[in-house]
């Protein structure tokens, strides 16, 4: 069995300053680079880095040649790793993640990122339905504050409501310090 790490979106649209600034995305991308650090120590061969690039520009971030839309300084991908752009929330919607996925004979998934309430969730959840075991990293994730008709939902709250939901069912949640240990 084969392991891949997928790190979603940890783009500068997301950080201070930012045209979609996240909740503590400083945190969640220093938690992402340990995992990656693990990955390149472990398993070189299975790391795929997911960009997110707007395919309309109403969105207001992840512009096309913008420095927002740049994966951010704390992951970078080296040569050997494997970058996917998407234009959806779900990273293997209309891409080829699947197809390299199953060429490099993977059978489980790693994933961490950004959105936890949407590229993340969407992700996991796909990942699940095509057949891949997956297994959240949850402190290498960060979502923002929500709201609905007036009522305000922290980004803490977001993010444990979705990383509950998707735990047990749709995949193996656990920390940062628990996978690289």
């Amino acid at each position: 069995m084969s392991t891949a790490l997928i790190i979603i979106d940890i783009q500068n649209d997301y950080f201070p300053n930012g045209n979609m600034e996240l909740v503590n995305p400083d945190k969640a991308a220093a938690n992402a680079a340990k995992v990656l650090k693990w990955f390149r120590q472990n398993n070189k061969d299975n790391i795929f880095h997911i960009q997110h690039i707007a395919a309309d520009p109403v969105i207001g971030f992840f512009l096309p040649d913008t420095k927002g839309a740049e994966i951010h300084e704390t992951v970078q991908p080296l040569e050997n790793e494997s970058i996917i752009i998407k234009h959806f929330p779900n990273s293997f919607l209309k891409t080829d993640l699947e197809r390299k996925l199953k060429e490099k004979g993977v059978t489980k998934v790693v994933v961490l990122g950004m959105m936890t309430h949407m590229c993340i969730d969407a992700t996991v959840r796909a990942a699940v339905e095509l057949g891949f075991e997956a297994t959240l990293i949850e402190d290498a994730c960060a979502t923002r504050d929500l709201s609905y008709e007036g009522k305000g939902v922290t980004a803490e709250q977001v993010h444990y409501a979705f990383v509950g939901a998707l735990n047990g069912m749709y995949a193996n949640v656990i920390s940062t310090e628990h996978f690289v240990n």
